[in-house]
């Protein structure tokens, strides 16, 4: 069975809205944690989109982006993406490295950096996403990129050769003081697995 986004009922994006703001939430205490500081979020904005789609929600294919990639595998296979404007990644460096940010703009210790946490994100995100359905999910180590969203974002089709049409994206804003990171969670099931999270999740 397969999954045809533009099908969805209201209580199936309901679920899959309530999936997103759980999800996001255990993220941004996961960036608190991290960072020792208090960390702030509005409420995510979840969407179901065609993945040719995204890269318009991010400001175009041309805009620079930080992308920490990961494949999962279980019960849910796929890929989920952690994808950040460039502004926002810089703002989350300082946050996390103060003055021991490299000099130069993507050293290798603020790369590293921005691995770790796209990893420690959405490993909290995934690890909520397991809780809720009682699915087995596990992801890769990451996978980071800084280019333009239409590159960074045709890195799995290049990788795998096939995806699923439909994406959940999670857009969340994170607040620390007077800075600001707009941070967007991806994830793109393989083209049987959304059917699959949905009847875990009783909504099928």
């Amino acid at each position: 069975m397969t999954m045809d986004y533009q099908n969805m009922t209201s209580m199936q994006m309901d679920v899959l809205k309530e999936l997103g703001n759980i999800g996001a939430g255990n993220a941004v205490t996961a960036l608190s944690k991290m960072l020792d500081k208090k960390v702030n979020m509005e409420v995510p904005r979840v969407s179901i989109l065609e993945f040719r789609e995204v890269s318009e929600i991010l400001g175009g294919a041309e805009a620079e982006v930080t992308g920490v990639y990961f494949r999962m595998e279980g019960d849910i296979s796929g890929n989920i993406m952690f994808l950040l404007p460039v502004d926002s990644s810089n703002a989350l460096l300082d946050m996390l490295m103060g003055t021991y940010r490299d000099n130069d703009k993507f050293g290798e210790m603020s790369l590293s950096a921005l691995e770790e946490i796209g990893n420690i994100l959405t490993g909290s995100y995934i690890s909520s996403l397991s809780t809720m359905t009682g699915m087995n999910i596990k992801i890769s180590v990451p996978a980071l990129a800084i280019d333009m969203a239409g590159a960074v974002l045709s890195v799995p089709i290049i990788q795998f050769g096939h995806m699923g049409d439909s994406v959940l994206l999670i857009e969340t804003h994170f607040f620390e003081g007077k800075t600001h990171v707009k941070g967007n969670f991806l994830l793109i099931p393989d083209l049987e697995s959304f059917a699959n999270l949905l009847e875990k999740l009783g909504v099928a």
